[in-house]
């Protein structure tokens, strides 16, 4: 069964997930920990729980989903996942914070572990995370899909109610409108969903609800 930590962090009230077994083994979802009490919350919360992590991964790859990336990388050697369609936001966040955020990052920019692709299968544990590209907030946006505990986190894609906004760079609309047809053909109604920001709710709630997924935009 999953354990799933939410830490909500940073000036943009984002959702950090650190999701993990009966096994001890995890994996952290969008890790944007600024502040360093931030840091060292999740960090201690691992070595507390006596925790090993395997993965690093990010819905997609704005800033405040991956401020805490560097120290993740830093302080446990772990190294980020992502879409490849998002390479050109992972590797220059020192940018997006100058652009998008208005200061200079004090840390350096991390290494990429690994581009991840269509249906890759990130397993830790007993458990396994399916990746069903997402595109529309970001290229290379992304949902993580476990099958077996009807659970996915959703970053920026679906909120409750809700979708991503589409007028960053290279976002589009028409593309966010396609994935979330794609989602409502791939996640049953009996998932829990667990966004980048807000709180968690469920595939049937949306599918009755939110206008994006009901098809009336």
């Amino acid at each position: 069964m999953l354990t799933i930590k939410c830490f909500e962090v940073n000036p943009i009230q984002e959702n950090t997930y650190l999701v993990s077994d009966e096994t001890k083994e995890a994996v952290i979802i969008d890790c944007g920990t600024f502040y360093s009490q931030e840091h060292q919350a999740l960090i201690t919360y691992l070595r507390n729980e006596g925790l090993k992590l395997r993965h690093l991964l990010c819905t997609h790859g704005h800033l405040d989903h991956c401020f805490g990336n560097y120290t993740i990388y830093k302080e446990l050697g772990v190294k980020a996942e992502v879409m490849a369609d998002d390479e050109f936001l992972i590797t220059r966040l020192d940018e997006q914070a100058r652009n998008m955020f208005g200061f200079e990052l004090e840390d350096e920019v991390p290494p990429v572990g690994r581009y991840l692709s269509k249906e890759d299968i990130i397993g830790f544990g007993h458990h396994q995370l399916t990746v069903i590209p997402t595109p529309g907030h970001t290229p290379g946006s992304c949902v993580f899909f476990c099958e077996q505990e009807q659970v996915a986190f959703t970053g920026d894609t679906l909120f409750h109610l809700s979708v991503g906004r589409t007028d960053f760079e290279r976002g589009s609309y028409l593309d966010l409108i396609k994935s979330m047809q794609l989602l409502r053909q791939t996640l049953p109604g009996t998932t829990k969903l667990y966004p980048g920001h807000g709180g968690s709710t469920t595939m049937s709630i949306e599918l009755a609800n939110n206008p994006y997924l009901g098809g009336s935009v």
